[in-house]
């Protein structure tokens, strides 16, 4: 079904969409640019160091020309006649050597365009609404259940659409939580510090009903089921991950203590899709095999660097976290992968669905996006404890902005022109696309709210199998003290 590939250096998008004399149309990446929110000049300074590169290697390839040229028709006769050609043989050596400066200079050149080329973004879907304010113009595509009898025509922008709320309940999650003797928090933040915790007695239980049923769910859909490793090589994670996620969410591993260039340094994975997403790294996929159908089960590991102060209680936003999920592999179709996108999606919709979980799904904004996502829909879940809808699931089409990161194509290996790798010149590469099923620190916290009663937590019944027949999780404790920080703060005010 696939074969590797000889791994060579890919960028996210293809440069010949920009080369106007390769019938690209730089018009339109400029235009995706600004659509982001992103300087479109980019893919100008792109074009320009790319013609650079071309016209030294133009220069090389006549310098060749002559250098042939003067062996030929200079040099072999006069060495056939048994004359004097010193002085052409010398002004061969050196223009070779000229050749050899200039073979010098050009991996820089094309890596220093690269390296620009790797920051155009991807291309922005007809769907998404151009902006950077999501409060007023993440588009509402989906509403469960639907609220009667006002039912609001949908797609809509979250600023302009009005309905009835779903009802609110008293307790927040982390309270929940810690009522049914579900989490230790301070304990937790002993051990590990900041965001860390200790899952207890019902959060283990519900923590693994989650991951049990999510797992259910998708092989029911026939999705093979992946365990990843949950660290990354740097070289294999940096054809995944933006630049920035570097910084603000990855956690380090260092290798062998004797690595002063850092070759062995490895990174822990923020989520399944970055692994999966070198699954097929450097292989060639035949087009019968595909789709492919993968959910990915891990632990996630995220530093939440620019979350500072948001969601300190609960286990809403942590560092450390389980998640299951659905990673897609498509032709290279932007209608193929479209379709596979809204498969996703209702497959999420009808998960929060089995769990009685009310919702609406939002297509964001394309200041929002990131750089390789197409079209992002989010499934935002009604928290009643909060009053407000807040983000489980997140779906994207990545095209094959990844896919040429890891170097995963599909395509034809009979006829036509073949390229270093054996394949197809004509050959492609593969879509890939992600989305949330659930991770299960924020799906808890979604149930609880959800299912809180006036002496505990009831359990959602496609859960009850998953939990030991356990349907009901009564309070064991009254409310969590306030932390000292927290009291300081009400002396505060």
């Amino acid at each position: 079904l696939f074969h590797s590939l000889k791994q060579s250096k890919i960028m996210p998008i293809d440069i010949n969409n920009i080369r106007a004399y390769k019938g690209g149309d730089p018009e339109k990446w400029r235009k995706y640019m600004t659509q982001r929110f992103k300087s479109p000049t980019i893919v100008d300074d792109v074009i320009a160091l790319d013609e650079e590169w071309r016209d030294r290697t133009k220069e090389k390839d006549e310098i060749r020309r002559q250098v042939n040229k003067l062996q030929k028709e200079v040099i072999a006769p006069k060495k056939k006649k048994k004359e004097d050609c010193t002085a052409e043989i010398a002004q061969m050596k050196a223009m070779q050597a000229q050749i050899k400066d200039i073979e010098k200079e050009l991996p820089v050149m094309a890596a220093k365009r690269d390296n620009l080329l790797s920051k155009v973004g991807n291309l922005v879907d007809p769907e998404v609404p151009i902006s950077q304010n999501e409060d007023e113009d993440n588009l509402v595509v989906g509403l469960y259940p639907e609220p009667l009898p006002e039912a609001p025509a949908i797609p809509c922008p979250l600023g302009k659409l009005t309905y009835t709320l779903p009802p609110t309940k008293p307790l927040q999650h982390d309270d929940l939580l810690w009522r049914i003797d579900g989490y230790e928090p301070q304990r937790g933040q002993a051990v590990a510090g900041h965001r860390a915790y200790f899952l207890k007695n019902a959060g283990v239980l519900l923590n693994q009903a989650l991951i049990n049923y999510a797992i259910a769910f998708l092989r029911k859909r026939e999705y093979d089921v992946l365990q990843p490793p949950y660290f990354m090589n740097k070289d294999v994670m940096a054809g995944i991950a933006q630049l920035e996620d570097f910084d603000e969410q990855l956690y380090k591993v260092s290798g062998k203590t004797d690595d002063p260039d850092g070759a062995t340094e490895k990174y822990l994975i923020a989520t399944s899709e970055q692994p999966i997403c070198g699954y097929h790294r450097n292989e060639w996929i035949e087009e019968k095999a595909l789709p492919f159908r993968y959910a990915g089960i891990s632990t996630c590991f995220r530093k939440e660097a620019g979350s500072s102060g948001k969601d300190i209680r609960g286990i809403f936003r942590v560092h450390q976290f389980e998640k299951i999920e659905q990673f897609c592999v498509t032709l290279d179709s932007f209608e193929e992968s479209s379709k596979e996108q809204m498969r996703m999606r209702l497959a999420a919709e009808e998960f929060y669905q089995s769990l009685g979980i009310p919702y609406r799904v939002v297509c964001l904004v394309s200041g929002e996006l990131n750089d390789a996502a197409v079209k992002k829909y989010d499934l935002e879940g009604w928290f009643p404890g909060q009053g407000t809808y807040r983000e489980l699931v997140s779906c994207s089409n990545c095209t094959d902005f990844q896919a040429r990161g890891v170097g995963a194509r599909c395509g034809s290996k009979k006829g036509g022109k073949k390229d270093a790798s054996g394949m197809d010149q004509k050959a492609s590469y593969v879509h890939f696309l992600n989305s949330t099923l659930c991770a299960t620190g924020r799906g808890i916290c979604c149930v609880l709210e959800n299912y809180q009663v006036e002496d505990g937590v009831k359990v959602p019944e496609v859960l009850v199998p998953f939990m030991g027949g356990i349907d009901f999780l009564p309070f064991k404790r009254g409310p969590m003290e306030a932390t000292k920080g927290e009291k300081k703060q009400k002396k505060g005010k």
